[in-house]
């Protein structure tokens, strides 16, 4: 049996090959070096911004707890209020509601005009009325004087001679 040998442009050629290949080969190892760096700068990128994301996101987080907070003490202040204002409304309802039947449209006109006028009542009363009653204490001595002066001038009109016959005279007149 013999053994047959390539030819050499086959082995030209098998060598070329060859060579291409571990040039293509050696250029893409080569080339993973870079291509790794460039991964992990871009992979330092998207870390960077997934944080950034991932902060916002828990800021958010916060701001909404504090809204959550601030709205269940709001709803419990508002249930505390309505709470109040049922019982307010069932103790007022049935007089209010009474009261409000037994109103003519005058009598509604005329409690508007009287509330109309409440300023100016409001101002004579601090103006006129008050500074008399302070002075009332004082009213009631002097009343009881000028009655004893009164009273003593009487007497003395009556003392006078003839006063009795003019009294006669005027009483005469009055009837007649």
């Amino acid at each position: 049996m013999a053994l047959s040998l390539p030819r050499p442009s086959r082995i030209v050629s098998f060598a070329v090959s060859t060579a291409g290949r571990a040039v293509s080969t050696a250029t893409a190892v080569a080339s993973v070096p870079l291509r790794v760096l460039r991964l992990v700068d871009e992979i330092e990128v998207l870390l960077v911004r997934v944080t950034a994301i991932v902060d916002e996101a828990r800021s958010v987080t916060d701001s909404a707890a504090v809204v959550v907070r601030e709205a269940a003490r709001t709803s419990a202040d508002a249930a505390e209020a309505a709470t109040t204002a049922r019982a307010l409304i069932a103790a007022y309802e049935p007089p209010a509601r009474q009261f409000v039947e037994h109103l003519s449209p005058e009598e509604v006109d005329a409690a508007i005009r009287m509330v109309d006028e409440l300023p100016r009542l409001a101002q004579h009363l601090n103006e006129d009325v008050m500074p008399i009653l302070a002075t009332l204490d004082r009213v009631g001595p002097d009343i009881h004087e000028l009655l004893g002066v009164t009273r003593d001038l009487r007497q003395a009109i009556v003392g006078i001679p003839g006063f009795a016959a003019l009294r006669r005279r005027g009483e005469g007149k009055e009837t007649g």
